[in-house]
C-alpha cells in the first residue's frame, strides 16, 4: 500500500473543516440530514475539548515522527466525535505528529485495506504510520466499548444512533484519549 501517496493526497484538519462548511452550504449533498448535527458536535469539541494530562504526557514523550492519516467523511457521526480529539492530540505535539485527513468514498482502495471486522467500511479509521510511512497500527472506527454497544444493538436489528451518541456524551472523550495513549 502506498501510504505516503495517500498521506500526500490528504488534507489538513483546517481544510477538512472548510470542506465540511462548504458541504453544509451546498444543496446537493446526499447526506445533508446528518451534516448540521455532526457540525455542531465537532465544533463543540473543537472549542471545549481538553486533553487529559496522561495523553499530553504520552504525546510529549514521543521519540520519533509519526504520520497520522484519518480515513473519514463529514456525514459520519463517529467522525464528528473522534476527529476533533485526533486533531487536538496531533496539535499538542505537531513537531512529532504530522496529521492528514482523507475521504473514504474517494479512496476505496485505502478503505478496503482497513475494513472493520474484515467486512465493513466503518469510519473514522486512524492509520498510524512511522517516519517512512510504514503502518504501525490502526485505530477505529470507535472506542471498543462503543463498538460493543453498536454490535449489540445491530444484532437486535435496532438503530444505534441515539444510544451511541448518548454513550459518547457520558464518556466525555475519555475512552478515545485512553485508546490514543495505548496506540502511542
Amino acid at each position: 500500500m502506498d501510504y505516503k501517496g495517500f498521506f500526500d493526497k490528504g488534507i489538513s484538519y483546517e481544510a477538512y473543516r472548510e470542506n465540511f462548511q462548504k458541504e453544509m452550504d451546498s444543496d446537493d449533498s446526499p447526506y445533508a440530514q446528518y451534516l448540521p448535527q455532526n457540525w455542531q458536535r465537532q465544533s463543540r469539541l473543537d472549542r471545549k475539548l481538553k486533553l487529559t494530562e496522561e495523553l499530553v504526557t504520552a504525546l510529549e514523550n514521543l521519540q520519533y515522527t509519526q504520520h497520522w492519516l484519518v480515513i473519514t467523511e463529514h456525514w459520519c457521526g463517529d467522525a464528528s466525535q473522534i476527529n476533533p480529539i485526533i486533531a487536538k492530540a496531533a496539535e499538542a505535539n505537531s513537531d512529532k505528529i504530522k496529521l492528514r485527513f482523507i475521504y473514504r468514498d474517494q479512496n476505496l482502495e485505502l478503505m478496503d485495506a482497513h475494513l472493520t471486522d474484515g467486512r465493513s467500511r466503518s469510519i473514522p479509521i486512524l492509520l498510524q504510520l512511522d517516519e517512512q510511512y510504514q503502518l504501525l497500527s490502526t485505530y477505529g472506527p470507535r472506542p471498543s466499548e462503543a463498538q460493543k454497544l453498536v454490535k449489540s444493538i445491530l444484532a437486535q436489528k435496532g438503530d444505534y444512533n441515539i444510544p451511541l451518541h448518548t454513550w459518547y456524551a457520558k464518556d466525555k472523550q475519555k475512552s478515545i484519549q485512553a485508546d490514543l495513549i495505548a496506540m502511542l
